[in-house]
């Protein structure tokens, strides 16, 4: 199938040809005749997918399709984003799509200097690109008016919910037109009980598009895991960057202060590093990502929440430094490798406190990851885990950053999971296979 065959205009076909693609992803396929009719959608769609594009261009023909000539100037489609980073590459893609068309577009978020963003919305604006927090703000402060939205795309649905979004997003629902006068796109990774339910809502009878398993990891990538004691993970992480010659490594952590405190132990081990986190700034978290995507940085340290919609072409290897608290989160942090048919590798440094999380993406991926005991760095046997709070990374939190801890673990429950586990799986004897490598 090609783009040509999907009812698209020639405006839009023009800019698709220059961008170099001329065969439509699945979701593609699926979601653009769809919305296109008209029709309110479901997606299950995954990073890396080319969802983006899915919605990007039918919503700029139905926008044109039923532009009126002249005179006012209002926001007719809304793109709710959970992430700064996701925003940006929306916008993005909307003014990739869209230059050869008379619409005119916008991205907003937080940790950014208002003013010239109300100067933006001033001049007036057909699609805005937000996230939740700042588009509220401009609200109560009159910038913006969500009457005339006549089309709703929210991205990454999972994630925002897991971000603690909901209320926001049910605010923002109320200041709209009804659900039976606009047109709906969500695109989720997960249809989890909470995603059904917040359609359910949102969506007026919709088309439901799962192109594969969300739980699907794709076969471009090879997985591998490396049994390591808890404090010898930095020690291996610089052998394995060094030894084998990685020239660009996106790394893992679950915290903050876990990903300033790795890059800047790898920078003392002589490797260039950066981190990306939601405490930085937008201007901070950009500098990043442009050093890490030109080479001045050889690793890009981050959590799960700032990775969100990074754009990295043919990055090459992925590594766990330590495994998701969410076990579908795995399968977005390996997503980031293996694109569009290249191989990608994705490496998880794992240490006894966290058998249990393992077991859970086994389970969740419905295959087991090899284990390879890298010579050298064998880890001892004897150690005893210690409990992992399990709770998703920014879970049950606000805009006022704090958590209402619904989604965590006491520590008895962590630590009965951590012994059955052990108990289980009988530690790493029998379960891994000594590697090649040795200790430099």
């Amino acid at each position: 199938m090609l783009f040509d065959s999907l009812g698209l205009s020639a405006e839009l076909l023009r800019a698709v040809r220059e961008q170099g693609y001329t065969e439509p992803t699945p979701i593609q396929q699926r979601a653009i005749p769809a919305v296109l009719e008209g029709e309110d959608v479901l997606a299950g769609a995954q990073t890396g997918t080319g969802k983006t594009a899915g919605f990007t261009l039918p919503l700029l023909q139905r926008l044109m399709e039923n532009r009126s000539q002249g005179g006012h100037r209002a926001i007719r489609a809304l793109v709710l984003t959970p992430t700064r980073e996701l925003a940006a590459q929306v916008g993005e893609s909307i003014e990739t799509y869209g230059r050869h068309l008379p619409l005119q577009s916008t991205v907003i978020f937080g940790g950014v200097k208002i003013n010239p963003q109300i100067a933006r919305l001033r001049r007036g604006v057909d699609i805005l690109v937000a996230t939740p927090g700042r588009l509220l703000d401009h609200i109560n402060q009159g910038n913006i008016s969500l009457d005339e939205i006549e089309i709703l795309v929210l991205d990454e649905a999972n994630r925002m919910l897991d971000m603690g979004f909901i209320n926001d997003i049910r605010k923002l629902m109320a200041m709209m037109p009804s659900k039976h006068d606009r047109q709906t796109l969500l695109f989720s990774a997960t249809f989890s009980n909470e995603i059904r339910q917040l359609a359910n809502k949102l969506l007026d009878r919709p088309e439901l598009i799962e192109v594969e398993r969300c739980n699907k990891t794709a076969g471009s990538i090879s997985q591998v895991i490396h049994p390591v004691d808890k404090n010898r993970k930095r020690e291996m992480l610089s052998h394995m960057i060094g030894s084998r010659n990685w020239s660009q490594v996106l790394v893992f952590t679950r915290t903050k202060h876990g990903a300033n405190r790795l890059a800047q132990q790898l920078e003392r081990d002589g490797l260039s590093a950066t981190a990306i986190h939601g405490n930085k700034t937008q201007a901070a978290r950009t500098k990043a990502l442009a050093n890490f995507k030109s080479g001045k940085a050889r690793v890009l340290v981050a959590t799960d929440i700032a990775a969100r919609g990074l754009d990295i072409d043919q990055l090459p290897h992925v590594v766990n430094y330590e495994l998701p608290n969410v076990a579908e989160d795995y399968v977005h942090r390996i997503g980031r490798t293996g694109r569009a048919g290249l191989d990608g590798e994705a490496v998880s440094l794992v240490c006894v406190d966290e058998f249990q999380l393992l077991a859970d993406i086994e389970k969740l991926i419905r295959k087991e990851i090899p284990k390879v005991t890298l010579e050298g760095y064998e880890p001892d046997l004897t150690i005893k885990p210690e409990p992992i709070q399990k709770k998703r990374n920014g879970a049950g939190r606000g805009r006022n950053g704090s958590s209402n801890g619904r989604h965590g673990n006491n520590g008895h429950n962590a630590r009965g999971r951590g012994r059955r586990s052990q108990a289980k799986s009988g530690g790493w004897k029998g379960r891994s296979k000594p590697g090649q490598a040795r200790v430099a």
